[in-house]
């Protein structure tokens, strides 16, 4: 095998690892999907995911390849499990279906929702339930704005993800920042009136607080962006 620049500089000041033969690139995956859970796609290393296996970080170029591609392996074992609701549901519910369990899976590997909006969810596995997805908004009456349609429903949700995931890049951020903000609306309240003091109380408050309370409106923030959007693309089609 060809030696690496990258590793000879990873390698440089840490002693040599054993190269562990049962290693398996599925075995790799699986260490890599429970760093991100623990921090964030974009939180480890693979000197960090070497350092987990025991083993040194060219064994990982060697059964899997780079971080780039780890994190493809990664994002694609999280969506692995989805599958097309019901075809006789109409199209509101039906993607109100398929959204609502992708949830779970993408808001408990923090960096996987910011994956899929750079790069797509073009997997295998997932190529049916998109091409079923096209067809209910097909049959739903989109016509040609039908991969717009998909688009943005999509993306609205693996956006809504991320600018929660991106928080937890860095500890505690998340409740810090929304302190932060909390303190800005109640200065500004004093003059911006009593609407500014509600959208603070019912909205930021729960963020601040951090643990349960931001998880859940965390995930009621998401359903109702997810079920907003497609109210909103309902009005595009004609009456019936």
């Amino acid at each position: 095998m060809v030696e690496r620049k990258e590793d000879s500089a990873v390698m440089s000041d840490a002693p040599a690892a054993p190269f562990h033969v049962g290693l398996t690139p599925g075995r790799i995956v699986d260490i890599a999907l429970d760093l991100t859970r623990q921090s964030h796609l974009a939180g480890w290393s693979i000197r960090d995911l070497a350092r987990r296996l025991d083993v040194a970080p060219s064994v990982i170029y060697h059964h899997v390849g780079g971080k780039d591609l780890l994190a493809r392996y990664v994002v694609e074992r999280v969506l692995d499990g989805l599958a097309p609701p019901p075809a006789d549901l109409d199209w509101q519910d039906w993607f109100g279906a398929l959204l609502d369990a992708c949830y779970p899976p993408v808001v408990a590997h923090p960096g996987v929702a910011k994956w899929v909006l750079m790069h797509g969810p073009m997997f295998p596995s997932v190529l049916p339930v998109m091409e079923a997805g096209m067809r209910v908004l097909r049959r739903a009456g989109f016509g040609d704005r039908v991969g717009f349609a998909f688009a943005v429903l999509l993306n609205n949700a693996m956006l809504t993800v991320s600018m929660g995931d991106d928080r937890l890049l860095h500890e505690d951020d998340g409740p810090r920042d929304h302190a932060t903000m909390m303190e800005d609306f109640r200065r500004a309240a004093t003059t911006a009136g009593p609407g500014v003091t509600a959208l603070a109380d019912t909205f930021i408050t729960p963020f601040a607080q951090g643990g349960r309370a931001a998880a859940r409106q965390r995930e009621a923030y998401y359903t109702f962006v997810v079920r907003t959007t497609i109210a909103g693309l309902a009005t595009l089609l004609p009456e019936s």
